[in-house]
């Protein structure tokens, strides 16, 4: 099966998005590092994960509608699954996140989990921090996760002032 990748040019940088299948199954914030047997040819399905991912990046998204299909472990996709349902502009604990996939004592694994996941931002692993509110690993950096979630909790902010100025 053939995987096409594109690199964009984004607010946040260059960012490679692939797609297999019909799926989007990698998000690349060093589009470098992008296999090199992959096709460099922009699909219909690139071109709205691009659209998708400028209008969060423009704060007029929260949720994204895209088929994704990341490849890891049973309990990797468990974790995954999970970051799916933390809120857009809301953030979680490894440990919350572990409880979440029902083993308590896994936030470490959690961790690991995370750092594997390839789709980020689309699968929002940057929602999930330590336990003491601090800023942990994060593929595109700390700086991009700060960037992210600051992203997020200003557009909360926004629609939130939006609707109280015309809640009378």
């Amino acid at each position: 099966m053939e995987t096409n990748a594109y690199v964009y040019d984004t607010k946040i940088g260059k960012i490679g998005i692939t797609e297999s299948g019909g799926n989007i199954t990698g998000v690349y914030f060093d589009y470098t590092t992008i296999p090199e047997d992959f096709v460099r040819e922009e699909t219909s399905l690139l071109e709205k994960a691009s659209k998708q991912l400028n209008e969060y990046l423009d704060g007029k998204r929260t949720v994204f509608d895209l088929p994704l299909k990341p490849e890891g472990t049973a309990f990797e996709k468990s974790c995954w699954n999970a970051l799916l349902a933390i809120p857009y502009g809301e953030t979680r604990t490894y440990g919350e996140q572990a409880k979440a996939v029902g083993n308590p004592k896994a936030s470490r694994a959690v961790g690991r989990a995370n750092s594997m996941n390839p789709i980020s931002i689309f699968i929002p692993c940057h929602r999930v921090i330590g336990a003491n509110g601090s800023l942990t690993g994060f593929g595109g950096g700390l700086d991009m996760k700060k960037t992210l979630l600051e992203l997020e909790k200003k557009t909360i902010l926004q629609k939130g002032l939006a609707s109280d100025l015309f809640s009378e």
